[in-house]
């Protein structure tokens, strides 16, 4: 009768072989883990353009509590390009700013004509030329329409959890089906932020990512 029993040595290298199997292939640096929220087009008003698109002491309404203390209003106008292209029923979201702003994806910039420069939000110098519409009246700004840098939002508490301080620029990973890599993504500290990963609609579509879904930063 043949001796079919392994040694301990046997086992041990089939039991390795197995593990070696399973990882293959398989990422064992999980990184630091962020939600993603894509963040649809969308204007940010001074108080006096919101009186000029809405009426004289006209102040916008909240519809919905966003991170950071801003909020979606109710409030919608028409952003219109250089070659009187429009893009109608754009959310305003609050509160006013110290300066007016248009944040829009590449897509939307190839249908307005307007040559709208990548930039963190607030960094509007030199920035595309673009004109509003609202129920009591229109303006034009000579800057503000960018398409806003990737960036991700986090508390002190997660910056300080993930290794990671205000300004820094990282990779990040989306583990799908589409495997997509996201280069010069912005870090954004602050106390009122919670955690999460802003992408446009452009990038999200490509990357066939949802609001909720989760990603990573890479090491």
């Amino acid at each position: 009768m043949e001796n079919n029993s392994m040694t301990s040595s046997q086992i041990e290298l089939v039991a390795r072989m197995v593990m070696e199997a399973m990882n293959q292939g398989k990422d064992t640096d999980q990184g630091y883990m962020v939600p993603v929220g894509v963040s649809a087009r969308h204007v940010h008003l001074t108080q006096e353009h919101v009186e000029v698109l809405f009426g004289e002491g006209y102040h916008l309404t909240k519809k919905k509590e966003l991170m950071g203390g801003q909020f979606a209003s109710n409030e919608l106008v028409t952003i219109v390009g250089l070659k009187l292209r429009a893009i109608e029923n754009v959310r305003i979201l609050g509160p006013v700013r110290k300066k007016s702003q248009v944040e829009i994806s590449s897509t939307d910039a190839v249908k307005l004509g307007v040559k709208a420069p990548i930039r963190e939000s607030g960094n509007i110098a030199g920035s595309a030329p673009v004109a509003l519409v609202g129920p009591k009246g229109a303006l034009y700004l000579k800057e503000g329409c960018i398409v806003a840098k990737r960036h991700i939002h986090m508390s002190p508490k997660d910056a300080a959890a993930s290794g990671l301080h205000d300004g820094d620029v990282v990779s990040v990973k989306a583990d799908n089906e589409r495997g997509t890599v996201f280069n010069h993504v912005q870090i954004r500290v602050d106390e009122s932020f919670t955690l999460e990963m802003h992408i446009d609609t452009d990038e999200a579509n490509a990357a066939k990512i949802s609001t909720g879904d989760t990603v990573r930063i890479q090491r």
